[in-house]
């Protein structure tokens, strides 16, 4: 690989048709926001993941050559222009403070990340290290701080998309990395083709390296479909989702607690006499979603019993979302295995717990902005343990709600054995916002990443089935008490993406690494002989 620096394009901005409209120094901050703006249209529930590609293919050309203080101004604009709407659920029932305050911070970090795109966009073929810095930001992302939060990621955007088999192969890392590197090379093709057209300079090999970043993640997408298969390796099993629905929207939909239990009670004894009415089959097992019990059955015998004839009724082993409330120590988000005879005998602590939602971290200083800090009012605590039930003899692997962005998270179920992935979920709390969308896009994303069947059910919707291959065969409306009765694959054995876990990641990280030592070393040497020269 050769280390000339790459020839920067002095061509006008306000000699297009938007410098024309726009005083020349506004032309490319707003385009910087305009390539969030399309970033973020790409994410579900819009249909539109290939606005992924003009969306980077302009950020390409916002950060291409820029100084590294202009490329953070212009990053940050990138990044509100994507975060700000694409997180706007987060201020649904608090108000704004909380989503301007996380949408800021996430779009600090694609600041910090487009700087080092600026800085490598002046390597040869940057679009290779470029794609590998925004992949890495992502990572950084997914860690830091209190855990992570990785919302955003741009593999979660492509569930209906062509690349969406790359993730069977190197999991959702390299899912972000090849579409990335297709948009940002669009915009290396179209520069070398238009400078080769005007100039004449450009060698033809430039032009065909630079269409090698555009076709080759597209080509590599279709060499990986063998790897999307949702045949039936291990039998199947008859899965029934519960959607039992929250008495109102809303943050106070916890006060009525019991309310939210009854519904999902009722729901599975109706759907026992489904059943038995032969309206619908007998399921194996039966899901409820996350806290579907607030109440904990451990100490309110109300509560056990409601749930006990509810288990009892359709007969089955039944997972059931719970809040506990130890003696002492932080709650736990539990979902407990209760089975028609024995009630319950297993459960699942949650492990990635939401911060400033489910614990409130620097309690005292967020007050300050929002006094609805002390609606949590008792912190939840992690779990330690990986979740696998053994359903009727199906291993099930659970991943609650927020743990769906994680990828470790759904990768443990499936390394400790799991055939099937349930994710019990509660998205009351954010409304009719496009918040469930997003999630369930995840969750497409998970089907493929592991190959297998994912189960989604949600308190208020959208709950759905998904089959290995990302395809939703059943769904739900939202806040509407519903049943999903389907017969989904089982599966046993691992994808690449599986069994490599987090190593394409780690290989990606190293490469964008390499690129900004590269560019470091490069700008150390060239001062060194300016100072030699003077």
């Amino acid at each position: 690989m050769s280390a000339t620096l790459t020839t920067v394009d002095d061509s006008s901005p306000a000699a297009t048709p938007l410098g024309r409209r726009l005083p020349p120094g506004l032309v490319r901050p707003f385009a910087a926001a305009l390539s969030g703006v399309l970033l973020y249209a790409s994410f579900p529930p819009r249909p539109l993941w290939w606005l992924v590609l003009p969306g980077f293919a302009l950020l390409g050309w916002v950060l291409y050559g820029r100084r590294l203080r202009a490329a953070l101004g212009l990053g940050l604009l990138a990044g509100l222009g994507f975060m700000l709407p694409l997180l706007h659920w987060t201020g649904e029932e608090v108000g704004p403070v909380p989503w301007l305050a996380l949408a800021a911070a996430e779009a600090l970090f694609i600041a910090v990340g487009c700087v080092g795109i600026a800085a490598v966009s002046r390597l040869a073929y940057w679009p290779v290290w470029a794609a590998a810095v925004w992949t890495l930001d992502e990572a950084v992302r997914a860690r830091v701080p209190f855990g992570g939060f990785p919302w955003g990621k741009i593999a979660f955007g492509q569930a209906d998309s062509v690349f969406l088999p790359l993730a069977a192969l190197g999991g959702t890392p390299l899912l972000s990395f090849a579409v990335v590197l297709c948009g940002f090379g669009l915009f290396e093709a179209l520069r070398r083709f238009r400078s080769r057209r005007t100039t004449g300079r450009v060698p033809r090999a430039a032009v065909v390296a630079a269409a090698a970043t555009v076709l080759v993640p597209v080509a590599a997408a279709f060499a990986a479909l063998p790897l999307v298969d949702d045949s039936a390796e291990d039998g199947t099993a008859t899965v029934a989702a519960i959607q039992g629905n929250v008495p109102r929207l809303g943050l106070d939909f916890n006060s009525q607690r019991r309310a939210v239990l009854d519904n999902h009670a009722k729901r599975t004894e109706q759907l026992a006499r489904e059943v038995k009415a032969g309206k619908v089959p007998q399921p194996d097992f039966v899901l409820w979603p996350e806290n579907s019990s607030d109440l904990d059955p451990y100490r309110n015998a109300d509560a056990r019993i409601v749930i006990d004839d509810a288990v009892k009724a359709i007969g089955v082993p039944t997972v059931v979302g719970a809040v506990v409330e130890p003696d002492s120590g932080n709650l736990r988000n539990t979902l407990i295995e209760w089975d028609p005879d024995k009630g319950p005998v297993a459960t699942y602590d949650k492990r990635h717990i939401q911060p400033f939602g489910e614990y409130m971290p620097m309690r005292s200083f967020v007050r300050i902005f929002s006094k609805d800090v002390d609606r949590v009012r008792r912190d939840f605590g992690p779990g330690e343990k990986v979740g696998v039930f053994d359903l009727a003899g199906t291993k099930v692997g659970l991943v609650t709600c927020y743990e769906a962005a994680f990828d470790d998270a759904v990768r443990d179920t499936v390394k400790h054995g799991g055939q099937l992935i349930a994710v019990p979920s509660n998205n009351a709390t954010f409304g009719r916002s496009e918040m469930t969308y997003q999630q369930l896009a995840m969750s497409q994303v998970r089907a493929v990443e592991h190959g297998r069947s994912v189960v989604v059910p949600v308190t208020s919707g959208v709950s759905a089935v998904i089959r290995p291959d990302g395809t939703i065969v059943r769904k739900t409306k939202m806040f509407t008490p519903d049943a999903l009765v389907d017969e989904v694959p089982l599966r046993s054995s691992l994808t690449p993406a599986t069994r490599m876990g987090p190593l394409p990641e780690g290989v990606i990280a190293l490469l964008a690494v390499a690129g900004l030592g590269w560019v470091t070393v490069r700008a150390v040497r060239a001062r060194q002989v300016r100072r030699g020269e003077a």
